[in-house]
């Protein structure tokens, strides 16, 4: 339905005299077998023309001939063919100039990006030598590489992600002016970088992804956390594989495109705090506290990279809880049921089978947990509350802060199953606190 609604667009832009391209990604995307998931389009008409053809649309860069047109239930963006100016914040041109698509492709980031292709009779449009580079797998930049990370310094993480999630090789060039380029990354906005990161996290290949960030220059400046990982010893019995930072990278390689962005950070961040936690007691490495400093620390990246607060809280969790299936087979089953029907316990399950799969590969407390949750019903682990508040008043006990420990204690019984009738559980509640 994408493909149909971006297609009227361009027909619609057609009709009217202009010249329009599907343009970039999803052009990338098509060629590579790929099904694109949004249309980007490049036209000769000006902002102006555009509003004017369309009902529904935004003006979302004019200044730059950039106009977001609604259709159906899709926003397609819509750009002029433009020539940047000069680039004084690292981000946009203080002007820009219309031109052809002959001289507009020059002005994208990488050529694999700067492809178009005529929405009508599907032939492709390649300028810059796109075609080829993406038929050899190598991610090059368009023209003069620090010029073009010069315009626009997320382009430096844009092309890690391109390069993980493609698996392409960087040209060397390229690479040259990513490494010299690196330090810059600092002025762009924490939003932007953050965005970029969750993208390379849920994109697949996120483990090569922050190898590149590292053999580039990147992860110290975006992620001084990360950074700090390395060279973290831990105990060889335990973790075979290596240090903190070697067994992170370990838990990203098995991170499953699409997944979600709290599982993917979950996974990043879930030894946060180990550098700051360690300590060589009897010959040992011990991170004591790791979990909940690694909580509170979590909480502290997802805000810094400006990510919605129930990112930063589900990731919390993640972090805080992510050894506490070590001791579900010691736990009372009141615990445990509470342990088990949590929010977000299938994201905390499915990290805690990844850094066990990253380390010493030992699955039983992960499986011990998924048993669990399979033989018990849902009505086991979400009973209906036997009493209530109210039924405690007519008991004659006052309301007050006792009422929670009251109920709580009653609910534990009846997970356990020692309680099973609201005659029983008001029967217990007289005998223990009346």
């Amino acid at each position: 339905m994408v493909l149909a609604e971006a297609r009227a667009v361009c027909r619609r832009l057609s009709e009217a005299g202009h010249q329009s391209l599907f343009a970039g990604g999803c052009v990338r995307d098509r060629l590579l077998g790929l099904t694109p998931t949004d249309y980007d389009i490049a036209t000769s008409a000006r902002p102006e023309q555009v509003e004017a053809l369309f009902d529904h649309t935004v003006a979302v860069g004019r200044r730059f001939g950039v106009v977001r047109v609604r259709r159906g239930a899709h926003e397609f963006e819509v750009a002029t063919f433009r020539k940047d100016g000069a680039y004084l914040d690292g981000r946009r041109p203080q002007a820009v100039t219309f031109c052809d698509a002959t001289e507009y492709a020059p002005r994208r980031d990488f050529t694999v990006n700067a492809l178009f292709e005529d929405p009508q009779t599907g032939a492709i449009l390649d300028y810059v030598g796109g075609r080829q580079d993406l038929e050899a797998g190598v991610l090059r930049a368009v023209g003069d590489a620090r010029a073009r990370f010069a315009e626009d310094q997320l382009r430096l993480m844009r092309a890690v992600r391109f390069a993980a999630r493609f698996q392409m090789r960087i040209d060397a060039e390229t690479w040259r002016a990513m490494c010299d380029s690196a330090s810059s990354i600092i002025t762009v906005s924490a939003e932007r970088v953050g965005e970029e990161v969750c993208k390379m996290l849920t994109d697949g290949h996120a483990g090569h992804a922050f190898r590149l960030l590292d053999e580039c220059g990147l992860l110290l400046p975006v992620f001084p956390e990360i950074a700090a990982m390395q060279h973290c010893e831990q105990s060889p019995d335990q973790h075979p594989e290596g240090d903190v930072f070697v067994h992170t990278l370990l838990c990203l390689d098995r991170l499953p495109a699409a997944c979600s962005r709290s599982l993917a950070l979950g996974v990043l961040l879930h030894d946060v705090a180990k550098p700051v936690c360690a300590e060589l007691r009897d010959g040992r490495h011990t991170f004591y506290g790791h979990t909940s400093k690694g909580a509170s620390m979590a909480i502290d990246i997802c805000k810094r990279l400006r990510l919605s607060n129930a990112v930063a809280e589900r990731v919390s969790m993640l972090v805080h809880q992510h050894l506490r299936h070590c001791s579900a087979a010691e736990m009372k089953p009141s615990t445990l049921k509470r342990f088990l029907r949590q929010d977000g316990i299938n994201e905390l399950l499915e990290l805690t089978r990844i850094d066990a799969l990253a380390s010493s590969g030992d699955l039983s407390r992960y499986d011990y947990c998924i048993r669990a949750l399979a033989e018990l019903p849902e009505e086991r682990i979400r009973p209906a509350a036997l009493v209530n508040g109210r039924d405690l008043i007519a008991l004659g006990l006052t309301p007050g802060p006792e009422f929670k420990d009251i109920l709580r204690t009653v609910e534990d019984l009846q997970l356990e199953d020692r309680l099973s009738t609201k005659e029983e559980a008001l029967a217990f509640v007289r005998e223990r606190f009346l």
